[in-house]
């Protein structure tokens, strides 16, 4: 198995849309790490042993994807701007 994650264009976009740049994470369980513009460390999301957005899409198809966005919306709806959750949210989903 791969150590790092790929990181799908589906969240290379999505970053781009909130201005931040993303690296596979080198830290423990984590898929991605997240920089702002001048390179600094903000956090790291999305614990591996769990599926998101984009691998959904890939391995299960679109309908799939999307009612797993919707439950996980449903179960993840009031995180702070700028925190974990919030970045998770706007990239993997």
């Amino acid at each position: 198995m791969n150590k790092y994650y790929k990181i799908s264009d589906y969240s290379f976009a999505r970053a781009k849309e909130i201005n931040v740049r993303l690296k596979p994470s080198l830290k423990g369980n984590y898929k991605i790490d997240i920089f702002n513009n001048m390179g600094d460390y903000i956090t790291s999301i999305g614990h591996r042993q769990y599926a998101d957005y984009p691998t959904y899409l890939k391995n299960n198809g679109k309908e799939f994807a999307d009612s797993r966005r919707d439950l996980y919306y449903k179960r993840h709806k009031n995180y702070k701007k700028f925190s974990r959750g919030w970045y998770a949210s706007k990239i993997l989903w």
